[in-house]
């Protein structure tokens, strides 16, 4: 008789960089929806394989795949913003078995942080919960808080052609659409 196969829902594993392979897990949260290694590659294609030098902001971290894996690949700072109990508590445990330099995880609601004055980033991750239909109002904050020649990530279950917003890549994954974009 065989082994049993060990259980891999609720992980999500590191696909480049010093950390590469690591899998990491999270709590079962609803609306939780970790993007899929294979976007993730492609992301990381688009973006260039390492990250040296840039701060990026994953603004619904949720299970903490791209701004782990924006981490692992060499990016200065990352600031990671959840406001859900269970999956904040799970980030900064990843966080800390990674130890990671520049990763910062803060317990914040993504459009509050936005609409606030503050740092302006050279690459924002959005990837709302889709129920939610918050990436409309979000892409606008977001484009305020970006750095000059900054990107915007977006995933949604719809294509996106936001307003001020032009497309630089973008492609579909099973019910995602995602894109990188940046100011018109």
């Amino acid at each position: 008789m065989g082994k049993l196969k060990a259980r891999t829902s609720n992980t999500v594993r590191v696909i480049g960089g010093s950390h590469r392979g690591r899998v990491l897990r999270f709590p079962d949260v609803p609306g939780l929806r970790p993007t899929p290694d294979r976007v993730r590659e492609t992301l990381f294609n688009w973006l260039g394989q390492r990250l040296g030098g840039l701060v990026c902001l994953d603004a619904f971290a949720g299970s903490g795949a791209l701004g782990f894996e924006a981490a692992s690949r060499g990016a200065a700072r990352v600031v990671m913003l959840e406001h859900e109990r269970q999956a904040h508590e799970s980030l900064l445990v990843n966080a800390r078995a990674l130890a990671l330099s520049g990763v910062e995880v803060l317990r914040r609601e993504a459009k509050s942080f936005l609409a606030s004055p503050g740092e302006a980033y050279d690459l924002i991750f959005l990837d709302p919960p889709f129920a939610d239909d918050l990436l409309p109002p979000i892409l606008a904050l977001a484009a305020t808080r970006l750095a000059p020649d900054g990107r915007i990530y977006a995933e949604s279950p719809r294509p996106l052609a936001p307003v001020g917003m032009t497309v630089l890549r973008q492609g579909r994954a099973g019910l995602s659409h995602f894109c990188l974009l940046e100011p018109a």
